[in-house]
């Protein structure tokens, strides 16, 4: 007994590989990604509209050039669309490189997904509002194109 509750314990608290309720589930979040990814890297309005909540706030972390400390700038649906609107990545498409979607956690109605291409990694929160996967919040940041020597 003594052995037994112990590693009954281990196994309950054991994290799980994710899975989604159903495949349809996985699918649709996996095509919300590319939506927001492959919508910004070809200026693709409609798809990157689809792939996001109205209240989308997508985040990066910078520096305040006079002070030298950490801020964060937050960009909106709406400011997301313009930008891809007005060509989004597709002037430098061809630093895009594969994009991997890795889905990082998934339970009820929310999912945690990490996004890789050569030239950004982004971490998505997504949730499923009426009905359909759309990204709620982006934390973001820019890597260095291949051959770059910067970080």
């Amino acid at each position: 007994m003594r052995i037994c509750l112990p590693l009954l314990l281990l196994a309950l608290l054991w994290p799980s590989p994710a899975s989604a309720q159903t495949t349809a589930d996985t699918t649709a979040i996996h095509a919300t990604v590319l939506d927001y990814v492959d919508g910004w890297w070809t200026g693709d309005v409609e798809r990157m509209e689809r792939s996001l909540h109205p209240d989308l706030v997508k985040r990066i972390v910078g520096t305040h050039p006079g002070t030298g400390r950490s801020l964060l700038n937050s960009v909106t649906k709406s400011a997301m669309v313009e930008y891809t609107r007005a060509g989004g990545g597709s002037a430098e498409i061809e630093q895009k490189g594969k994009v991997e979607v890795e889905l990082v956690a998934i339970e009820g109605g929310i999912a945690n997904v990490i996004a890789r291409s050569a030239r950004y990694l982004d971490c998505l929160h997504l949730a499923k509002w009426d009905g359909r996967w759309v990204i709620v919040n982006v934390l973001w940041a820019g890597r260095a194109p291949e051959g770059d020597a910067g970080g």
